[in-house]
């Protein structure tokens, strides 16, 4: 009995001499630290990253970087160019209506001279005449094949050149007049190209002889080639090409161009005794 009592108690000093608590390696574990980072008390400045630059730039400087990157790399210009999507005809636009509120800004208050306004305003009204001459090509055949994405693109950018100035000097008029003969001329060219394909159906279904009818009006008349080219068009327009002969089709495009000239082609028909 006491030969049991003595195994126990010698068994119970084993286990305590290897518990985890008295091991030399949870001991060692416990006494080591972890050493500390030396770190230095010099402050140095250093550039963004590339990434944290990104950030700190809007949409206009970030265009202004890769223009200069596309001018210095001809290279990476053309493939931006291969790469960019097509700009839609309300991106173009807008981009002609910012142009526009710079010109509105810079007319000056007050009653002032009209050389003193348009020295003014010269620098962003010749910005809005560049940026329409260079738009405007991008939507003519043929770069742009679909009629009805060209006819809007006029569309908007002929109310562009309503808004702008009539000045009373005529040294100052040609800036709204040669604007006007390129959009004629444009307008006539999309016009042709479109009479061409499905009868000139587009002009007819979007009602674009009456659309243009009202610019010229706005215009004052100067509108003359685009005219002559829906005039020329519009009389066959949906139907194919009249077989009636020559000398019968001329009076009746004639009439047609008449009615568009005056305005009132597209005007609504007068039944009845009043």
């Amino acid at each position: 009995m006491s030969s049991n009592r003595k195994r126990k108690a010698e068994d119970d000093g084993d286990e305590m001499s290897v518990s985890p608590m008295s091991s030399p390696a949870i001991q060692n574990r416990q006494l080591s630290r972890p050493s500390k980072k030396i770190r230095s008390n010099e402050m140095a400045g250093r550039p963004l990253t590339l990434p944290r630059l990104l950030e700190t730039l809007d949409a206009a400087s970030l265009r202004m970087v890769l223009q200069k990157i596309c001018e210095r790399q001809p290279e990476i210009g053309e493939e931006v160019v291969k790469s960019a999507p097509k700009p839609s005809v309300p991106n173009a636009l807008q981009v002609l209506e910012e142009y526009q509120q710079k010109m509105r800004a810079a007319f000056p208050y007050g009653d002032t001279s009209s050389d003193y306004t348009y020295y003014r305003v010269k620098a962003p009204l010749i910005a809005l005449m560049d940026a329409l001459a260079d738009f405007t090509p991008q939507y003519l055949p043929p770069n742009e094949t679909q009629a009805n994405i060209s006819l809007q693109y006029l569309d908007g950018a002929t109310k562009v050149i309503h808004s702008l100035p009539e000045w009373e000097s005529h040294n100052y008029r040609h800036h709204k007049e040669n604007a006007y003969d390129e959009i004629s001329r444009a307008w006539a060219l999309v016009i042709n190209e479109a009479a061409k394909r499905g009868g000139g159906f587009v002009l007819h279904s979007g009602g674009w002889d009456q659309i243009l009818s009202k610019h010229n009006q706005q215009s004052g008349g100067r509108l003359g080639s685009a005219i002559s080219a829906m005039a020329a068009n519009v009389g066959w327009v949906g139907g194919g090409p009249s077989n009636a002969p020559q000398e019968q089709q001329q009076p009746q495009q004639h009439s047609i161009l008449n009615e568009l000239l005056s305005g009132n082609y597209g005007a609504p028909v007068r039944v009845g005794p009043w």
